[in-house]
């Protein structure tokens, strides 16, 4: 039977989500990829031990991950039941709701037919009576924001989320959301975009000004750029990755010679600084505290373990900041 470790909160920096009462660890577990029928269940229970071990407390979940969808929600319903039943108040879960679940016009996008159903199926198969934060997980073109957002509100009304977020939201959507949101009584607390050295379309198209003028967290996904961001293809693509089975999250014609030029030269600098090239990027998301957490996926314990271990170092000088934007063409 698993006993988490005595010192789990020990070395783990936590940090205020917004101007909320929340607190969320600096990096969190994505369980987007490598948790479904196709992993062995010890693997990801190691994970999930793991992580939690280090005072990684917040799992971070959506209703389509899997694959197949819903899978990766079922597999950590049932961890929760085996092993952190004792610890569910010392962990925050999240889901989202958005992508395609079902066929027919409600199974998918925004409205509050769907968006409400879909926290149901969510909450039936992790065996839990409410998420920590339910987000809305795409803006929907067709359905007006305030029938999403009062979805959201009506999670929070029922009992069934404690707080909400968004994500992939622009800068202006996020803001008219949060107008609504307070509106209605329940505030904004967290955006999940996708940032990342390679991927400042937050930074660029003023979706972090805008949290930090509304005071509102945010929890970066992708931050190593689905393994871009790693040692593995500093010699090109390897067997068995993403890039080399043409993953729709990651495309072999991405991995140009230029961009193995910028990941040798950001890889020299993650050794000056006595770090591996996934925990240099790591520690950028989180550099000076503007973002709230990192998620980070992991295909094993010892993956977890090795991102956990950014934490050692999460400070950066000018030159260094200077060096990376001159590697990236900034």
């Amino acid at each position: 039977m698993y006993t988490a470790h005595p010192d789990r909160y020990a070395d783990m920096p936590y940090r205020r989500s917004g101007r909320s009462g929340l607190e969320l660890p600096a990096l969190s577990l994505g369980l987007w990829h490598n948790f479904g029928p196709d992993r062995p269940v010890e693997t990801q229970r190691a994970i999930l031990r793991s992580a939690f071990d280090l005072g990684v407390t917040h799992f971070d979940l959506a209703n389509n991950y899997g694959p197949p969808p819903g899978s990766a929600e079922s597999a950590l319903g049932e961890a929760l039941a085996t092993d952190f039943a004792p610890y569910r108040d010392e962990l925050v879960i999240s889901t989202k709701a958005g992508h395609l679940m079902w066929p027919g016009p409600y199974g998918e996008w925004g409205s509050r037919k769907y968006v409400l159903s879909s926290l149901d199926q969510s909450l039936k198969r992790m065996g839990l009576d409410y998420v920590d934060i339910f987000y809305s997980h795409r803006p929907d073109p067709r359905t007006p924001l305030e029938e999403t957002m009062g979805a959201l509100h009506t999670a929070v009304q029922q009992g069934k989320a404690l707080y909400v977020g968004l994500s992939n939201y622009s800068a202006e959507q996020t803001r008219q959301a949060a107008r609504i949101l307070a509106d209605l009584g329940t505030p904004l607390l967290i955006h999940q975009p996708r940032y990342s050295m390679l991927d400042r379309r937050p930074e660029d198209e003023g979706v972090l000004d805008v949290l930090d003028e509304l005071q509102v967290g945010s929890i970066v996904y992708s931050p190593l750029e689905q393994g871009l961001l790693t040692d593995r293809y500093l010699d090109g693509i390897p067997e068995g990755s993403r890039a080399a089975s043409d993953s729709p999250f990651l495309s072999s014609d991405a991995v140009t010679g230029e961009l193995v030029d910028k990941l040798r030269a950001l890889d020299t600098l993650a050794k000056d600084r006595g770090q591996s090239l996934a925990q240099l990027a790591l520690a950028w998301v989180l550099r000076g505290g503007r973002v709230t957490s990192a998620l980070v996926g992991a295909s094993s314990a010892r993956q977890i373990e090795d991102s956990v271990a950014t934490i050692r170092n999460l400070d950066f000088d000018a030159d260094e900041l200077a060096r990376i934007d001159a590697i990236i063409g900034r």
